[in-house]
């Protein structure tokens, strides 16, 4: 008798989900593969930057499945599900913290030049861009800053962000519209096409 393996990587997240709920640990390791990167990152630009505390949420928000599988509202999209519930564990530490207000969101500033023939000016002006779009995206609020991160840094559609937020669309694509906006305002200095 040939017993037919289930192809985990075919399956949607929901179903992975079920699967899971039915203590499939295979199921687990399959959502864990697809988003364990994602959410590192996501973590780790939420906090402050600090890859300890962006570790330990990770395996936290996974162990959060892992105990209590049920909690995943099927009527929803489990990524939009998975990132509210992310959103949430950020939320209770910066109140934890008591520092929400001076919540500081950085890129990664380690840029170096490299010292061989290259485009050196090149590589200033994409150093001195990534500083000032850092500097502009701070002075963004933050419900506007966090729907460009959301929809730039971490690929979360409208949708997904409406329904992570508990927003309609529309409010979605007009903080996302201001933001882009306020940016590309800011910024024009780096536009080539404008600096002929």
């Amino acid at each position: 008798m040939q017993i037919l393996r289930k192809k985990y990587g075919e399956f949607t997240d929901e179903q992975l989900m079920q699967y899971l709920s039915k203590g499939d640990k295979r199921a687990f390791d399959e959502l864990y593969a697809r988003y364990s990167r994602a959410m590192l990152i996501y973590f780790k630009r939420m906090l402050w930057n600090d890859q300890e505390k962006a570790e330990d949420f990770m395996h936290d928000l996974f162990a959060k499945i892992i105990k209590k599988p049920e909690s995943f509202d099927r009527s929803r999209n489990f990524k939009t599900w998975f990132y509210s519930v992310a959103n949430n564990m950020c939320k209770n530490e910066y109140k934890k913290q008591e520092v929400r207000k001076n919540t500081s969101y950085t890129l990664d500033t380690g840029y170096q030049i490299k010292d061989h023939q290259g485009n050196v000016e090149r590589e200033v002006q994409e150093s001195m861009f990534q500083q000032a779009f850092e500097e502009k995206l701070e002075e963004l609020d933050e419900k506007h800053s966090e729907v460009f991160k959301l929809r730039h840094f971490d690929g979360l559609s409208i949708k997904e962000i409406a329904g992570m937020l508990g927003a309609n669309e529309g409010t979605v694509k007009s903080r996302l519209f201001y933001a882009t906006k306020y940016l590309a305002s800011g910024l024009q200095e780096f536009n080539p096409i404008l600096n002929r």
